[in-house]
């Protein structure tokens, strides 16, 4: 299980414990942020995101501003994304499905991008709290998912690693 190397304790898969207990943090982290995300839409039974796809720039904003001005599409976008957000921060929270959970979150965050793109001279209704160029918070948070698709730690910590039947820490 741990192997001695020197004075640090190196589990089966290479890693620090340490390391795969940044790695867990960090999956918990962003799997809260998608659940409050989700539960604060679900709790709220006014809103809808027909102001945010109304607001879309770049290239595919026709698309997203047809979906806010179709009622019938735009509250499958709703529940969609209301419910989205809040399986995919479980998932990630609980280490459940987590590479389904990790793949989810980086399609939907791929849809905001595509919706608010940082561009150069692109003001949006909604206020940003700096001013970006290309890479926002959104592509931080896709580029952390990636990471955590390569090393979730799920299979160490999480429900996952009794489904998969993998060892444990």
């Amino acid at each position: 299980m741990f192997k001695k190397k020197g004075k640090i304790n190196l589990n089966d898969t290479g890693f620090l414990t340490f390391q795969i207990t940044a790695l867990v943090v960090l999956r918990v982290a962003i799997g809260w942020h998608f659940l409050y995300e989700g539960i604060v839409k679900l709790m709220n039974p006014n809103w809808s995101s027909a102001g945010y796809l109304l607001d879309s720039k770049g290239w595919f904003e026709g698309i997203f501003q047809s979906m806010a001005m179709n009622p019938q599409v735009l509250k499958i976008v709703d529940l969609l994304n209301m419910w989205g957000l809040t399986a995919i921060g479980l998932g990630l929270i609980l280490g459940f499905l987590t590479k389904i959970s990790i793949v989810s979150g980086m399609i939907l965050l791929l849809f905001y991008y595509a919706s608010h793109p940082a561009l150069i001279a692109v003001e949006y209704l909604i206020p940003n709290e700096g001013s970006y160029l290309i890479i926002n918070k959104t592509i931080i948070e896709i580029l952390a998912l990636w990471v955590l698709f390569q090393f979730s730690g799920a299979d160490r910590i999480g429900i996952d690693r009794f489904l998969w039947k993998k060892n444990s820490l």
